[in-house]
């Protein structure tokens, strides 16, 4: 999936993407629900890029207690397997030393260490949270200061925010509904 698929004339800049996403409506917890496939919005913001180098396909929703914020095609490209975020988020400091990194793609070698990264359990939870004025459905990482919150662009598309502690504007990405692959 390619973001234009989802949003056509996509914002290229912090300012104009929180304006979508103040636009959209709000989403109860259980919307969620399900599997997602996803994409960067990329604005400018520090990580812009480090979900698409490492092959990142999307979130799995199972219920408000059981969520796996990260998930990776397996290397026959018939299922996904959940990556521990604990993991993937510990890899943002060489990106900010070495932005370069962002122009290369690591899904291989991310592939090839699941048997290490691969997330034991679900790794965040599902909640309604205030953020910008409004309640939403946000995704709670168990583990990291991070929150991901979410409004409805359609029945089957979400544009999130993320809200990471320590980083003053948020990170956009995009999610539509496609359960065609298994988590495993």
């Amino acid at each position: 999936m390619q973001l234009h698929d989802v949003i056509p004339d996509a914002p290229t800049t912090t300012e104009a993407a929180s304006a979508l996403f103040d636009s959209l409506d709000a989403v109860d917890p259980d919307f969620m629900f399900g599997t997602w496939h996803g994409a960067e919005m990329p604005t400018g913001h520090p990580i812009d890029g480090a979900l698409a180098a490492s092959g990142w396909w999307g979130k799995q929703f199972i219920d408000s207690e059981n969520v796996h914020p990260l998930l990776f095609p397996s290397r026959d490209g018939k299922s996904l397997w959940p990556m521990n975020p604990v993991m993937a988020f510990s890899a943002l400091g060489a990106l900010r030393a070495a932005p370069q990194l962002r122009n290369m793609s690591f899904s291989r070698p991310i592939g090839a260490t699941n048997f290490a990264t691969r997330a034991r359990g679900s790794k965040a939870r599902l909640r309604t949270t205030r953020y910008r004025g409004v309640d939403s459905a946000t995704m709670v990482y168990d583990q990291l200061p991070i929150n991901d919150v979410f409004h409805r662009i359609s029945d089957d598309a979400v544009l999130g925010a993320m809200d990471l502690k320590g980083v003053a504007r948020p990170y956009f990405f995009v999610l539509r509904r496609d359960d065609s692959l298994p988590v495993r």
